[in-house]
């Protein structure tokens, strides 16, 4: 509440993330993907990207040989509007949970998407195919450099 009386909603942190002028609802996303890929564990943040903000990203723990990218874009592209789709997607062996059972994503959102600092797969979204291609270091420099449009 602000001294004029006026009430205002305060998210908490890393409960959404600002996307091309939206916010973007991280838990609402979760379920979306987690339901498509089987009701998977999975964790949804924005990621820093220069002169764009933050985008989305999905890290979900499946093998990633079981994952088909084209499906799980139709999938989810007829669930969600297009601003909240995550550009990346992280395959992770391991997601941790807190002592209440909350899964852990601030040390996946402080890790990025940079392919040098993550073992991890990850992939990104082309829209122009509609699926997921893997993120290569050379994809990287060409998305940080503003190579390729978002």
């Amino acid at each position: 509440m602000d001294e004029d009386g006026y009430l205002y909603f305060v998210d908490r942190t890393g409960d959404t993330f600002r996307w091309r002028g939206e916010n973007v609802s991280t838990g609402e996303v979760e379920n979306v993907y987690s339901t498509a890929l089987g009701h998977v564990s999975c964790v949804v943040y924005g990621v820093e990207i220069p002169m764009e903000g933050r985008a989305g990203m999905a890290a979900v723990q499946v093998k990633p040989d079981s994952v088909d990218f084209s499906k799980l874009y139709n999938n989810v592209s007829g669930r969600l509007p297009p601003f909240a789709i995550p550009l990346f997607i992280r395959i992770s062996s391991d997601i941790e949970a807190t002592g209440t059972y909350k899964l852990k994503k601030v040390t996946f959102q402080k890790e990025g998407f940079d392919p040098e600092l993550i073992s991890d797969p990850m992939f990104f979204l082309d829209a122009k195919q509609k699926t997921y291609v893997p993120l290569t270091k050379q994809l990287y420099s060409d998305i940080v450099t503003g190579k390729v449009k978002l």
